[in-house]
């Protein structure tokens, strides 16, 4: 049976569609990812989704069964359905201990499991006004992690938090999925975060389900440019790029990714192009150059000079090469 099963769900605000006829399913311990541009209705599926929001039409049903919305019951949610708003807050005047102990559904020795998870052994006698904003962040994974939720849904888990505290957190989600077997639902504007991460990426526009699939498949073959600019840079194919690329008409792409190609000062293989601009992005520099008004940027290891002629070829062809060696 799966776990959760979203059918065509719809919710309406001041007859605008918010959300309009979404479908798909997830099985335990498949990890779903959402993605979309702010206001395309991704933090209002996972409030459909929880209980916490009534769905004008369609339903959800989690292990076969219909979530109620909050006009069908009186506490609004379901019992085993855990939404953490990237809104998230703590009472302040109690201790972490406190505010554990008053939503925890677990076992003594479950609770402190999930403490030891999320690193916060050492802040249960802290008053919650005390913590900084990773720290909340933290207690806040435990206090929902213990009303032992069979689905978690994160709205934004790591906006706000610098880059030390969102490397924690993502070991802390990875050990919450190993550990507690909890089935996980992620929002997240950024695109590491989710091709990282997820095994099916749903992406919304304007409240429409638009593109559904695994991260490999939407990070190169993205449906049009609203898709492929929520997943990083590229570049567009055209005709004279396929008539020099032919390899690109042969795999249908329309959008190229900057590790598609790669640039050289070799004139044994690729064509001659110029050098436009050249950024140092760390570990990799990220290089425009033009082809015969064609501007393709692309990922280097090294720092071209601007104005310079360098040789563009396509990734692919020299795979290609190599194995036919």
């Amino acid at each position: 049976m799966n776990l959760l099963t979203v059918s065509g769900l719809s919710k309406k605000e001041r007859e605008n569609h918010v959300l309009k006829n979404i479908n798909f399913i997830q099985e335990p311990g498949q990890k779903i990812a959402i993605a979309g541009e702010t206001g395309s209705g991704k933090s209002t599926l996972l409030r459909l989704i929880a209980g916490l929001v009534q769905p004008d039409d369609g339903q959800v049903l989690f292990e076969g069964i219909r979530v109620k919305g909050p006009s069908e019951k009186l506490l609004a949610g379901h019992p085993q359905i855990a939404y953490l708003s990237q809104t998230f807050e703590l009472r302040n005047h109690y201790r972490v201990e406190e505010l554990l102990q008053m939503a925890c559904k677990v076992s003594d020795n479950d609770a402190k499991s999930i403490y030891s998870i999320c690193k916060i052994d050492y802040l249960l006698n802290r008053w919650s006004d005390e913590l900084s904003g990773g720290e909340r962040q933290r207690v806040a994974f435990a206090k929902t992690l213990v009303s032992a939720p069979k689905l978690l849904l994160l709205d934004e888990p790591f906006s706000n938090l610098d880059a030390i505290h969102r490397t924690v957190l993502k070991a802390i989600i990875a050990e919450i999925e190993e550990r507690l077997k909890t089935t996980i639902i992620l929002v997240s504007h950024d695109p590491v975060d989710l091709l990282s991460w997820a095994h099916e990426i749903i992406v919304l526009d304007r409240g429409k389900m638009i593109q559904k699939g695994t991260p490999q498949e939407i990070y190169k073959y993205p449906l049009n440019e609203y898709v492929a600019g929520l997943f990083g840079t590229y570049s567009i194919i055209s005709p004279k790029l396929i008539e020099l690329f032919p390899l690109l008409g042969e795999d249908r792409r329309r959008f190229v990714r900057p590790n598609d190609f790669v640039l050289s000062l070799n004139k044994n293989y690729g064509v001659a192009a110029e050098v436009e601009d050249i950024q140092f992005m760390g570990s990799y520099f990220q290089t425009t150059v033009s082809y015969n008004g064609n501007k393709l940027i692309i990922t280097t290891s090294r720092a071209f000079e601007k104005g310079a002629i360098a040789f563009v070829r396509l990734r692919w062809h020299i795979e290609q090469r190599h194995h036919l060696e």
